[in-house]
């Protein structure tokens, strides 16, 4: 797995220690054609299998999490009954002034 790095910074470490050039945006840039062997090749396609299987179960994982809705009402009672009393007393202010008219 490659390590994140900062935008600014210009290499990626590998978990074998080896430095990888990036772009000037942080992102891992292919070395060029003909200085890997199949074998480095295959290697860095099961890791880049392997990163994307990771961070695929992480985006599903924190899905569920986002749009579980019993959850998230649990969690935030608070805050939905503070909401629901402002809307509540603005619902009421609204009538009370047009009544006055």
């Amino acid at each position: 797995m490659i390590k994140r790095v900062a935008l600014s910074s210009t290499l990626a470490s590998t978990p074998a220690g080896q430095r990888l050039s990036t772009r000037g945006n942080g992102r891992w840039t292919p070395p060029p054609p003909g200085s890997r062997s199949a074998e480095q090749i295959r290697r860095d396609i099961v890791q880049q299998r392997q990163e994307l299987s990771r961070s695929v179960d992480a985006l599903r994982h924190r899905w569920l999490e986002v749009t579980d809705v019993k959850r998230q009402l649990r969690e935030h009672r608070q805050e939905l009954a503070v909401g629901a009393a402002v809307v509540g007393f603005l619902i009421g202010g609204v009538i009370a002034l047009r009544r006055r008219r």
